[in-house]
């Protein structure tokens, strides 16, 4: 427990500094965080990113992470919309698995292509929700790590049916709803402290629902750990896993406040 605390402290001191300035510093610290997940994700299936699938793989995952800004750019410059780079890049692992003759499977190439899917939308978002404001990106990190915590502390005080053991089995209904609870708490606190310019209602209801999004992608990822046999998605941060394994929950949060237009 001292060693997670302490990382998370100094994780937290590193990040949100650039959290604060955003922009292209912000931008690039997305990138490299896309970088090592798709290192973590990869490496559970037994492929390296550092090979030609895992290359042709970070070229997809670069192509969704593009930001509006820069892909408007780079359409100057090309003439190519970002998905057309994407859909380059599902071709070229698919050719691969000709090439190799099938020691890199179609399944594997399924495998990368979700994955620089799953990877690249939920950095993405995470960059575009910072730039619409600090206020959001704070509301969405904020609503991600006490649903964490309210989940933690109320199934370690209180849970005793379990929520889904064959995925999860520290898990507890007491702790799902008990991370809503606290999402709810921390939303409102906000509302009064940040300019979100919304309703509470509209406040209370995104805060639920972000809140069940976040603990599904914490489920989604321990049911591929689950799937591949591994404790952990990386060591990075010691005493809470890697990068997959802290940034799960944000993954599937922020694509889904733009997809209910709250940002």
């Amino acid at each position: 427990m001292k060693q997670r605390i302490i990382t998370g402290l100094i994780a937290a001191a590193l990040f949100i500094p650039f959290v604060y300035i955003g922009g292209t510093p912000f931008i690039l610290l997305m990138y490299a965080l896309g970088t090592i997940g798709l290192q973590e994700l990869l490496k559970m299936k037994g492929r390296s990113l550092w090979s030609i699938p895992g290359l042709i793989s970070l070229f997809g995952l670069y192509a969704f992470m593009l930001p509006d800004q820069w892909a408007a750019q780079i359409f100057e410059w090309t003439g190519y919309i970002k998905v057309e780079f994407a859909f380059l890049a599902v071709i070229l692992l698919l050719i691969h698995t000709v090439v190799v003759k099938n020691s890199f499977t179609f399944d594997d190439a399924a495998f990368a292509v979700l994955g620089t899917l799953y990877l690249g939308m939920g950095f993405y978002y995470t960059i575009e929700t910072r730039e619409y404001g600090l206020a959001y990106i704070i509301f969405a990190l904020f609503i991600v790590w006490f649903t964490d915590s309210g989940a933690y502390f109320t199934g370690r005080k209180i849970g005793k049916r379990k929520l889904w053991p064959e995925i999860s089995p520290n898990k507890t209904v007491e702790g799902f709803i008990g991370g809503i609870v606290w999402a709810i708490g921390i939303g409102l606190i906000l509302n009064y402290f940040v300019d979100l310019d919304k309703p509470i209602l509209i406040i209370i209801a995104v805060s639920i629902i972000a809140s069940i999004f976040g603990q599904m992608g914490d489920l989604v990822e321990s049911a591929l750990k689950r799937h591949f046999n591994v404790k952990d998605s990386g060591n990075i941060l010691p005493g809470h896993g890697g990068i997959l394994d802290r940034f799960d929950s944000i993954l599937f949060v922020m694509p889904l406040l733009h997809f209910l237009h709250f940002i």
